[in-house]
């Protein structure tokens, strides 16, 4: 008997550390989606770059799943309403209201609204229709991840706060990280008939032909596209790495911890996105910068903190 709890405890471990590393991986690598993404803003509008980014994901995992399309089909079609809401949330609007937002509104309170809301948002609702529970450790990580994120934008000095002006991109990224928060609460009701792949798969290509239209008004309306190697390669990197990777690592994270507690992760995009800053567009590191991702870091080993003892 004592053997079996042992494995069994083991066996849970495992699940929780691998589901860790992988909410880890997700959000380094869609941290560089705010940094790579914002490089090209003026040579692609922002339906179509989230147009091309969806279309791309949806080729690249078409025929890992198609056979499993095929044999899944009737319980796919079953939940057609489940999955129509799953790609309207996390496909169709989050990262295309991003985009928009980013139009509008500054790097600052881009990050600010996208990476504090969504995650508060997330927990509140998987309170409400998955009944996780929200302790008072989950709540202390959630506030001194908040602090943290805070404390960077701000610069270190909270005062800076009575600054900050909010324009009508605010509103954009905030309806992207309620629609974001939405995707984390459905993704923990996936069915089980359908496999991670396809699941992906569906919500990818569902996802993308709704933005067709959308596409289409902007084509007529905008600039046309300045199409370059760059812009090639940042689309390869969204529809592969920031889509098609993380979106599974991603689910199986939210799989292995909860959506509240995955959603905590999230709040490590502004951290890894600052040190790609530095490495990237080579802007200085400060004790703020430290300072910040501990207070983050902190924030995140708190909320988890039941799950090492």
């Amino acid at each position: 008997m004592s053997e079996l709890l042992f494995m069994h405890s083991t066996k849970t471990k495992r699940t929780i550390y691998t589901g860790i590393g992988l909410a880890v991986l997700a959000t380094l690598i869609w941290s560089g989606n705010f940094v790579i993404a914002r490089g090209v803003i003026k040579q692609i509008p922002p339906i179509s770059l989230a147009f091309y980014r969806w279309l791309l994901a949806s080729l690249i995992i078409c025929p890992f799943a198609l056979h499993r399309f095929k044999s899944e089909w009737p319980v796919v079609k079953r939940s057609w309403p489940y999955l129509f809401w799953t790609a309207v949330t996390g496909v169709s609007m989050f990262n295309t209201f991003v985009y928009i937002g980013g139009h509008y509104t500054s790097a600052i309170n881009l990050t600010l609204i996208g990476t504090t809301a969504s995650p508060i948002i997330a927990v509140i609702l998987a309170r409400i229709f998955l009944k996780e529970e929200i302790g008072w450790l989950k709540i202390a990580g959630m506030l001194l991840c908040i602090t943290g994120i805070l404390f960077l934008l701000l610069k270190g000095d909270f005062h800076n706060i009575l600054s900050l002006q909010f324009t009508k991109g605010d509103g954009w990224v905030l309806l992207a990280a309620l629609a974001f928060a939405v995707y984390n609460t459905l993704v923990r009701k996936r069915p089980s008939a359908i496999s991670p792949v396809n699941f992906l798969f569906v919500v990818f290509s569902l996802g993308t032909l709704l933005l067709v239209p959308f596409y289409v008004w902007e084509v007529m309306h905008a600039s046309p596209v300045e199409w370059t190697i760059q812009l090639l390669g940042v689309i390869l990197y969204l529809g592969l790495g920031a889509s098609v990777i993380c979106f599974l690592i991603w689910n199986k994270a939210i799989h292995n911890l909860g959506a509240g507690r995955t959603a905590l992760f999230g709040n490590l995009i502004l951290v890894f996105g600052s040190l790609e800053a530095v490495l990237i567009l080579h802007e200085q590191f400060t004790w703020i910068h430290i300072a910040s991702m501990l207070l983050v870091l902190a924030g995140i080993g708190l909320a988890n903190f039941r799950l090492f003892r």
